[in-house]
């Protein structure tokens, strides 16, 4: 099986939305979390600029520039959600050149699991 059967398995796998975008800000993967998230809606080949305010846009494209400016750029925090306990992070995607190829969101959540350890049975 190919690597990048795998890596999508993680990322689809994941319970947080993950938006993938490319560096020209168009969104190149929506795992299903992140479909769940915008109503169900599948917005890939779309601008992600389409589904934010213009102060958003301002705030992705500097820190796009970030990334750009050194390949030591590689993530910012960028807001903490109280409702869901959760710290929210750009990440920098960069090929085995660390060139920047793109950047996606990543979401942290802060609490506590409730589930029991190795709760298989």
């Amino acid at each position: 099986m190919e690597l990048s059967a795998f890596l999508k398995s993680v990322i689809d796998a994941d319970d947080a939305p993950v938006v993938i975008c490319d560096i020209n800000h168009d969104i190149v993967y929506m795992n299903p979390s992140s479909i769940k998230k915008y109503g169900g809606r599948d917005i890939t080949g779309k601008s992600i600029f389409d589904c934010h305010n213009g102060k958003s846009v301002e705030k992705i494209k500097k820190v796009v520039d970030w990334f750009k400016s050194s390949e030591n750029n590689n993530k910012v925090f960028t807001y903490h959600n109280d409702e869901q306990n959760k710290d929210v992070y750009m990440i920098a995607l960069r090929d085995e050149n660390k060139e920047l190829i793109g950047y996606y969101e990543k979401h942290e959540f802060r609490n506590n699991e409730t589930e029991k350890l190795y709760n298989i049975d």
